[in-house]
């Protein structure tokens, strides 16, 4: 599926930065926050503020490596969390803004250093953490669709999917499909096994799922939904009562093993 450009990236950051903002604005502070029974609604707040810090310092210093961030201290109440993260959704969008997608820049991901990744992981980082918002303060709005549909692709392929340069995806003869049923995209997933030591000398050999081009082969199963059920649901941010499961369900079963594990 096409990706989205990044000036609608943009756009979608600004969007919901502002809406996670004045969800959290008049919420009981100390509300807990559903989907991440961990926090309350000030820590929910104080994350994403902090995320966005991380994300303009990176774009706008150019590090070799994260080490050198110099972290913030978290401010005393809601108020003051309130004027920080003001403070940062801007940076972040008067960065992003200000800078050439193209142009290499740190990033945790081993395939993607350059400021375009950063473009989308922080549209998908805002729009989730709306979500969490909305949970929060008991007021869910619904998710665009554009953004929804790559976000699908994007917690798949980046989140689930990607692979770190220790290891190896040895891919089996299984697919699954995802199909969106209001954009009309589809995201073709392989199941296959991971294996490989880690640089902790942890060893690794486990279930694991790589997103693919259309492999020219009838799926296995098909997972089809709208692209908000799905990437509300790959998010676990909902229950996935609207989405429809066809073919053999034993391999939606192992994708379902894959994708329900927590995301580091």
């Amino acid at each position: 599926m096409t990706r989205l450009d990044h000036t609608t990236y943009l756009q979608h950051i600004e969007a919901e930065s502002r809406k996670f903002r004045d969800t959290l604005a008049d919420c009981d502070p100390a509300a807990p926050v559903p989907s991440c029974p961990e926090w309350r609604a000030d820590d929910l707040l104080w994350h994403l503020g902090e995320v966005q810090h991380w994300w303009t310092w990176m774009v706008q210093h150019r590090p070799q490596g994260p080490d050198e961030y110099p972290e913030p201290e978290r401010p005393a109440d809601h108020a003051a969390l309130l004027s920080f993260y003001d403070e940062q959704y801007a940076a972040l969008v008067g960065a992003l803004a200000d800078a050439d997608p193209s142009e290499a820049a740190w990033t945790w991901h081993p395939d993607h250093k350059n400021v375009a990744f950063i473009f989308r992981r922080q549209a998908h980082e805002a729009l989730i953490h709306r979500r969490d918002a909305e949970l929060t303060a008991h007021t869910v709005t619904p998710f665009p669709a554009d953004l929804a549909a790559d976000g699908v692709d994007e917690v798949l392929d980046v989140m689930y999917g990607g692979c770190p340069p220790w290891g190896e995806f040895s891919g089996l003869p299984h697919y699954v499909r995802v199909d969106l049923t209001d954009t009309g995209d589809s995201v073709w997933v392989q199941l296959g096994r991971f294996h490989g030591t880690d640089p902790e000398g942890i060893a690794h050999d486990e279930d694991d799922l790589h997103v693919v081009t259309d492999p020219g082969v009838e799926p296995d199963a098909v997972i089809s939904g709208t692209a908000e059920a799905l990437d509300a649901r790959l998010w676990r941010r909902a229950d996935g009562a609207d989405i429809h499961l066809a073919g053999d369900l034993g391999i939606v079963d192992r994708f379902r093993a894959v994708v329900h594990q927590p995301i580091n």
